[in-house]
């Protein structure tokens, strides 16, 4: 965990809102965290803020220690908070000793976290009231596919709309259910907030789509992405689809395989025209697929336009920046879309592609806003 006391926290709007900024992540391009404090005294966390994730945890090492923190508390099996786990959590929590609720936390990219559950105080800024009781997973994480988790984040907080154990639900007396996010540019960007409060929704001149419900799990944020637009050709999206999911703990869009391959095609076809593109072979495992030697200002001019547009025509016009991502092999950009081959065919919409633009959760109206220029 890295301190950034230069980065102060404080209230934007009024007694019922709140903002913290949000930080990019130097080394993990796409990827954010805001600070947090724990405990009594207070003991700063950046964690990754993540609308995929029903559940809280930051990194304790090496275990819970109950006297660094006054008001740290361990949660046994008989409370109610570990028998929500099992909604919160895939694998649900392990009561092989009652006095202590243990589970274990795991992602997509193979990172976990094997996790004590536990309540403190939780501050998100210098000014607001503490809020007691907070529960979250105290947790000591491996991780062997090098994940964001070994960078400068210590954990993440879960933003899911419906589970009780989520840090907006845990926050939603004081404030509700809706917020909003700004995610600067990876390189180099600044302005970045996480808005809480219904107050932060009209901070911006937002276009509205509705919110919609995943099958998979019902705190997620779906909505209907009813077409891809790649400079004027707009591509089928035949496919047997959940609603699309907006999850800020997902660096780059993963598109169901066909609709994937048609973008690719297009992209490839219309980035050939320009004789001075030179496409790089990469292996068939690589995540992203499509890369270029150059710089994502070399390309800038010449990038085709890429649109998405949801449910009542709500447009998401995608600037070089939402387009593409510097790959891992160096003086290389790559297109910063990936293949997804579940059985569902659901899309899942990443954080490049939302950069500079502000993303409206109205939860209470259950429709999903966005605006450009968010960050400005």
């Amino acid at each position: 965990m890295q301190r950034h006391d230069s980065h102060r926290s404080e209230p934007l709007f009024g007694t019922n809102s709140i903002g913290t900024p949000f930080i990019a992540d130097t080394r993990d391009k796409g990827n954010y965290y805001i600070n947090i404090n724990l405990g009594t005294p207070p003991k700063r966390y950046a964690v990754m803020v993540d609308t995929g994730s029903s559940f809280s945890w930051v990194q304790c090492q090496p275990k819970p220690n109950s006297s660094a923190s006054t008001t740290f508390k361990k949660l046994p099996c008989s409370t109610t908070q570990c028998k929500l786990l099992r909604e919160a959590t895939p694998e649900g929590p392990d009561c092989t000793s009652p006095r202590e609720c243990k589970y274990k936390a795991s992602y997509v990219d193979g990172t976990f976290s094997f996790c004590y559950l536990t309540q403190d105080s939780l501050t998100l800024t210098q000014s607001e009231e503490t809020l007691s009781g907070f529960v979250f997973g105290c947790g000591h994480w491996q991780d062997s596919n090098g994940s964001t988790f070994t960078s400068e984040s210590a954990g993440l907080v879960g933003m899911t709309r419906n589970n009780k154990l989520s840090m907006i639900s845990q926050l939603s007396a004081k404030y509700g259910h809706d917020f909003s996010y700004c995610l600067p540019t990876a390189q180099g960007g600044s302005g970045g907030s996480l808005f809480i409060g219904k107050d932060s929704l009209t901070r911006s001149s937002y276009n509205f789509t509705p919110m919609l419900t995943n099958s998979k799990d019902s705190g997620l944020y779906g909505l209907n992405l009813t077409a891809i637009v790649v400079a004027n050709r707009t591509l089928g999206l035949d496919y047997n689809k959940d609603p699309t999911i907006i999850d800020s703990g997902t660096m780059v869009t993963r598109l169901p395989t066909l609709v994937y391959a048609s973008l690719r095609y297009e992209f490839k076809r219309i980035m050939s025209l320009e004789k001075k593109n030179i496409l790089v072979d990469l292996s068939s495992k690589e995540f992203l697929d499509t890369c270029y030697k150059g710089s994502l200002k070399e390309m800038s001019s010449y990038v085709p336009q890429v649109r998405m547009v949801f449910q009542g025509g709500v447009e998401l016009p995608l600037a070089p920046q939402n387009l593409l991502v510097e790959g891992n092999k160096p003086g290389t950009v790559c297109l910063a879309f990936a293949n997804y081959m579940d059985n569902g065919g659901t899309a899942i919409i990443g954080n490049i592609q939302l950069q500079t633009y502000s993303v409206a959760y109205d939860v209470s109206n259950s429709r999903i806003g966005f605006a450009a220029g968010g960050c400005s």
